[in-house]
């Protein structure tokens, strides 16, 4: 098996601990690097995974991307959409769920789209996921054009 992200190929034990670890098979080094992103943003696993797994598709999303105010789980800058991965979203206050609608404001002030996901959905459908954000980056990359 080969790193998700620089294709080196991968002793068993930086295997098992990558995917341990992340849920995805990575080398020392990008397992280092992705668990300093995760401390630092406080990035949910399933946005790692999320993330990797458009890489496998062929799509060129970035991971905790900055739009201006906070930083965005996973952004795709060309068709102006942000991905969100939603670990608590049971326990959502009427504050939070405020805070969450002027955060989408600001960033569709900003021309930008911010799609929601609970971290369920990833975790156990993460193809079907994949599938829909997929399709939701190409009807943006038509309507783009047709503008």
């Amino acid at each position: 098996m080969t790193c998700k992200d620089c294709g080196k190929l991968l002793d068993e034990h930086e295997k098992e601990a990558s995917l341990d670890a992340l849920g995805v098979p990575l080398c020392a080094r990008h397992t280092r690097l992705i668990k300093r992103i995760i401390l630092n943003n406080n990035t949910p696993l399933e946005a790692i995974q999320l993330f990797y797994g458009l890489k496998d598709r062929g799509a060129q999303p970035m991971l905790e991307w900055w739009d201006g105010k906070k930083s965005v789980d996973i952004a795709f800058s060309r068709v102006k959409l942000n991905i969100e991965i939603d670990t608590e979203y049971n326990l959502i206050t009427h504050e939070q769920a405020l805070k969450d609608l002027e955060d989408g404001m600001h960033s569709f002030k900003n021309g930008f789209t911010t799609i929601r996901i609970p971290h369920l959905t990833v975790k156990y459908y993460l193809e079907d996921t994949i599938d829909n954000i997929l399709g939701i980056v190409a009807d943006l990359k038509i309507n783009m054009k047709v503008i």
